[in-house]
């Protein structure tokens, strides 16, 4: 490990979840989706890394076990209110979802009001390796809860989470599938990303499903495309769904980009290709 990653309990910055949105979002839509907690355990938990604890939200059924675990993946946001309302549509479909607070070394993006100092000051320092070894131990943790069958095991992510969600489909051999929302596919290589989407379209272990907006001016449709013909040449069984005339975050309705009409048959054809995949 190298010596900025090793980090003792004492210098992790975030060690509780944000409560209600994150300061550049507000104020929220009023198309905003709420699901309640009836039927449910929800609620903070902390989940055991190689240094330490991170904090994240988790939303299961009140009754039952073995549930099929799903992994979800924030935005440069945070685990803030609309992260915790996913994990909770996944439970009421009889989930155990769980969200990480990925950036919980780095900083609390919650209270910061510009993207761009969220970008600068706590995005752009999280290594990938930091993350990959998080969501490890996040299924760890919820093996050993015994509550979540990890032999159904998918993950889904939204723009930075999207991009994530790639990465571990190439990295865990256990994960049946994942769900990426419009997460970058191309960058430039450095230390603490070294590869991108498109590096490992070729050794996917699991199967992505790709859901992009065509009208998203942080992902150019070239990119989309050269991703789409790396999956082809590799036999990938992942698959891309472009959305015409479709901006970034279109299933975030906390937010003005939401399409509602996109971000509903998104979430149709997400349980369709976890269900056909085997994570539901």
């Amino acid at each position: 490990m190298a010596p900025e990653a090793q980090l003792t309990r004492r210098q992790f910055v975030v060690t509780t979840l944000a409560a209600g949105f994150a300061l550049a979002v507000q104020p929220v839509s009023a198309e905003t989706i709420t699901n309640d907690t009836k039927g449910l355990i929800a609620g903070e938990v902390s989940i055991p890394t190689t240094d330490g604890q991170i904090p994240a939200y988790r939303a299961m059924p009140a009754t039952g076990k073995s549930f099929p675990v799903m992994l979800v993946v924030q935005e440069v946001l945070g685990v803030h209110e609309h992260i915790k309302d996913v994990c909770r549509r996944f439970a009421k479909l009889g989930h155990l979802a769980v969200a990480p607070e990925f950036f919980a070394r780095q900083g609390d993006v919650s209270k910061m009001s510009d993207i761009s100092e969220i970008l600068s000051k706590v995005v752009s320092k999280v290594p990938d390796a930091q993350v990959m070894s998080d969501l490890d131990a996040t299924v760890a943790w919820t093996d050993k809860s015994s509550k979540g069958d990890i032999a159904k095991l998918g993950i889904t992510g939204f723009c930075w989470g999207g991009r994530i969600v790639w990465l571990y489909a190439a990295h865990n051999p256990q994960l049946k599938a994942g769900v990426a929302w419009y997460g970058r596919l191309v960058g430039q290589a450095n230390a603490l990303q070294p590869k991108h989407p498109i590096d490992v379209a070729g050794s996917l272990r699991a199967p992505v499903l790709g859901l992009y907006g065509g009208d998203d001016s942080g992902i150019p449709l070239d990119t989309v495309e050269q991703m789409r013909k790396a999956l082809k040449a590799a036999g990938s069984r992942s698959e891309i769904i472009v959305y015409p005339n479709t901006p970034h975050a279109f299933h975030a309705d906390y937010r003005p980009s939401y399409r509602k009409e996109q971000a509903e048959d998104g979430w149709k054809r997400l349980q369709g290709w976890f269900k056909k995949h085997g994570a539901f």
